[in-house]
């Protein structure tokens, strides 16, 4: 089950994100940044305790643009198509905003490529994009692809 994030879920979204970011694979975030910007936030839930196994937010950036950003799941529900499910719902929750163009940076293009999404140029997102690039240890030698996909 997919459902948006509640208060509850901070702390463990949190690890769950940073647990990948010690990995290099998505950014750390803090729990000050998921409490401002948890309605950007769902979550897969699996069994009666509603336990997390995966997560990914939405994130408006502009008029008609949309960043899908902390896309993980947990090891043990890898290749289920939970972070397929994941995306989707965003995307969903991005048309029903009346957002046309969702953008992703990532390392993952195939992943990206089987829901929809296509490579572009970095220099084709808007400079406002780029605050979170900030707090990235790559920065600015930034070696991740920037995808996106019109809605």
């Amino acid at each position: 089950m997919i459902r948006k994030a509640r208060i509850a879920d901070v702390k463990i979204i949190q690890q769950l994100i940073n647990t990948y970011s010690e990995r290099g694979v998505v950014l750390p975030r803090s729990l000050s940044e998921i409490y401002d910007n948890l309605r950007d936030y769902s979550v897969y839930c699996h069994g009666p305790e509603e336990t997390i196994g995966g997560t990914c937010a939405i994130h408006v950036c502009w008029e008609n643009l949309a960043e899908i950003r902390s896309l993980v799941v947990r090891e043990e529900f890898a290749k289920r198509g939970i972070g397929k499910a994941l995306v989707k719902n965003c995307l969903a929750e991005a048309y029903e905003l009346g957002i046309r163009r969702v953008f992703v940076l990532t390392y993952k293009k195939s992943f990206f490529e089987k829901v929809g999404f296509h490579t572009i140029d970095k220099a084709d997102l808007p400079h406002k994009i780029w605050a979170d690039c900030l707090k990235c240890a790559k920065f600015p030698d930034c070696d991740e692809l920037a995808m996106e996909k019109e809605l």
